[in-house]
């Protein structure tokens, strides 16, 4: 048998489809008419960095005639313009060394700017580093006291949050301890707990995502869905471009003291993979594996081009399959699914593998740079009885290119042919 379809997922015609890519990420402009949280204007800043120590007055007297300055100026932010508005998630990513702390430090108000200017409409609290006034020789108990007041509440304002504090952090058995004996994921949980109370109208995030164990993360990611449900100002400084793309509405990319990318999100996002990609990184051949059962004999090969990543798929039954499907899908190397293909989801056409069967499918390669694999399932259509399962079947790899490739929302144009 073969059937073939130029249709995507939801039946589009491809060819009317092959120019929506670029309608695929939210939108930054749904805050343009809100009014400005923070506007920075040409701003510079630059530290002196000693490099000859005099070791008297004489040989200061001496360095200072002989017009040695003793020190190299290193430029860390040049130039930088942006505008936040209300209700804005900001992100700012940039490679380390970029000059993304020293610019969280100067909205913070802790560095100066050498020129240039930041205006701040609103109140603004920096988490820059959780746990920043927490003292090892006190408790859990009177920390948390100690850290409402530094963020502005009353006694009786801590005892309201208190059971809220200490069930978020899931410390409830710690409380009385001192807090040189919590471990360092003890301690970000409860500063963290404490620091998302903070009453401000700006809140400005670093790296928060890169602590923690895992559950700790997703009361992270729960936190930062209300941040954006809520339409609250954040700006976001992270290396995690998964965070970005999720909640992120405007972002930039630094590099070397300026900003290079600030068209939008999924730019930012993908320059700043592109960047993390060496020249010379060698990437693994695509590899083909196969599955054998008293069922099916499966064997599959995927491939990527710049535009097309090609899957064949060879199918042959062993023993009577009832009402068969075919179905399959891509996992990043975080291991996230970002594809899936289904055939009673795809095509009306009953499937039969009394004859060896060959699936041919061609992707629009619209995946980040990165390795993926891929997991095979043939089932009875009810789903009751599954003949085989292999995961990875096979790998490749999506590598850098000079074209541009959508982050998220992964629906590429596709095609795919039954033999």
């Amino acid at each position: 048998m073969s059937k073939k379809s130029n249709q995507s997922a939801d039946g589009t015609d491809l060819s009317k489809k092959a120019n929506q890519s670029a309608d695929f990420g939210e939108s930054t402009k749904s805050t343009e008419n809100a009014k400005t949280m923070i506007e920075v204007r040409d701003l510079y800043k630059s530290f002196k960095l000693p490099n000859e120590k005099a070791s008297g007055v004489k040989q200061a007297l001496t360095n200072f005639a002989k017009g040695v300055k003793g020190y190299t100026k290193q430029e860390v932010l040049r130039g930088i313009n942006f505008e936040i508005k209300e209700g804005d998630f900001f992100g700012i990513v940039g490679r380390n060394g970029s000059g993304k702390s020293t610019l969280l430090k100067l909205l913070s108000q802790i560095y100066t700017p050498d020129s240039g200017s930041i205006s701040v409409n609103g109140s603004l609290v920096p988490f820059i580093e959780l746990g920043v006034g927490f003292n090892p020789e006190l408790t859990g108990r009177q920390n948390v006291y100690m850290n409402g007041a530094m963020l502005g509440f009353s006694n009786k304002e801590v005892d309201d949050m208190y059971e809220e504090i200490v069930e978020f952090a899931e410390l409830h058995d710690f409380m009385d301890q001192k807090l040189k004996n919590y471990s360092s994921g003890m301690q970000v949980r409860l500063a963290f707990s404490c620091a998302i109370r903070a009453k401000t109208d700006i809140l400005i995030l670093d790296e928060i995502l890169a602590v923690g164990d895992e559950a700790f993360q997703r009361k992270c990611n729960e936190y930062f869905n209300m941040l954006k449900k809520d339409k609250k100002t954040v700006v976001l400084v992270t290396h995690s471009m998964d965070a970005v793309q999720t909640y992120c509405n405007k972002a930039i990319l630094i590099q070397d003291g300026e900003i290079i990318e600030d068209k939008g999100v999924q730019e930012v996002a993908q320059k700043y993979r592109r960047l993390n990609e060496s020249e010379d990184t060698e990437y693994e051949e695509e590899t083909e594996n196969e599955l054998s059962n008293n069922y099916i004999n499966l064997k599959a090969t995927a491939t990527s081009s710049e535009d097309l990543i090609n899957i064949d798929i060879n199918v042959e039954e062993l023993e009577r399959l009832e009402d068969p499907l075919l179905g399959f899908e891509i996992i990043s190397d975080s291991n996230q699914r970002v594809f899936r293909w289904i055939s009673d989801e795809k095509t009306k056409e009953i499937l039969d593998f009394s004859k060896k069967s060959k699936f041919h499918f061609e992707l629009q390669n619209i995946f980040p740079v990165g390795k993926y694999s891929l997991m095979i399932v043939v089932k009875s259509r009810d789903r009751s009885k599954t003949y085989g399962t292999v995961s990875p079947i096979a790998n490749f790899q999506v590598k850098p290119t000079n074209s541009y490739q959508w982050d998220t929302l992964f629906h590429p144009i596709e095609k795919f042919e039954i033999k």
